[in-house]
């Protein structure tokens, strides 16, 4: 029982951590990457669906945009919030239930770097990318695991947690023009705010569900031992 608090304990530490440092550099950096999961996620939807990528873009004002070619325009713009928020979760519940933080995060190293040499090409996003894989490769390679772990959980509970406030603000209440909602209100009809509602709700209960998964692993350890081109950002 004392291992489940404490990971609960780990769990809340990270969430304020994640506000208290919201508006310095290091939230920044996480920001970045959370952009870079949204760029990633249209871009993975546009090659399943048939498409292809043809250029990503991360920028100094915590923003960015995926190019691609053909693939389902729906699914594509869905893809953006919902697959960043599922990639934070994944990160967040796999380095709190599992040993696997170092190599999680040297995969997650080795994935931006291969995204930078196939499809950036702006010179802030090609230095942000490369330059952050590089860190997490090292924090991974010389950190003892358990500071990994912290590091790991950080990533994916600060970036779940953007990805709420980025719906909020994008969607809703600052540009719902040119967002990915404006582009499903355009394929469907159904006015952009729909989408950034019906995205927000899905949002939170991911998340509360990740952070559960997350928080609870150590009960349930317990308990068992005892074509044309388009854009999109």
């Amino acid at each position: 029982m004392s291992l489940r608090f404490l990971q609960l304990f780990i769990l809340i530490a990270l969430v304020g951590s994640t506000i208290w440092l919201w508006d310095t550099p290091v939230l920044k950096a996480i920001k970045l990457f959370v952009v870079l999961l949204h760029e990633i996620s249209h871009g993975l939807a546009a090659v399943l669906t048939g498409g292809e990528i043809l250029r990503i873009e991360v920028n100094e004002l915590i923003g960015g945009y995926c190019q691609y070619r053909g693939g389902n325009r729906f699914v594509v713009a869905s893809a953006g919030y919902l697959g960043s928020l599922l990639w934070g979760g994944v990160i967040l519940v796999v380095a709190s239930r599992t040993d696997y933080s170092p190599q999680l995060g040297t995969f997650i190293a080795a994935v931006m770097l291969i995204v930078t040499l196939l499809w950036i090409r702006n010179t802030y996003g090609v230095l942000y990318t490369a330059g952050s894989a590089v860190v997490l490769f090292v924090m991974c390679r010389f950190l003892p695991q358990w500071a990994v772990s912290i590091v790991i959980q950080f990533l994916g509970t600060a970036s779940c947690m953007y990805v709420i406030i980025d719906i909020l603000d994008d969607l809703i209440l600052i540009r719902p023009n040119g967002s990915d909602a404006h582009a499903l209100s355009q394929l469907t009809g159904i006015h952009a705010l729909f989408w950034g509602v019906l995205w927000m709700l899905i949002a939170l209960v991911m998340i509360l569900y990740s952070f559960y998964l997350a928080g609870s692993h150590n009960l349930q350890s317990n308990q068992s031992t005892t074509r044309p081109s388009h854009e999109l950002g």
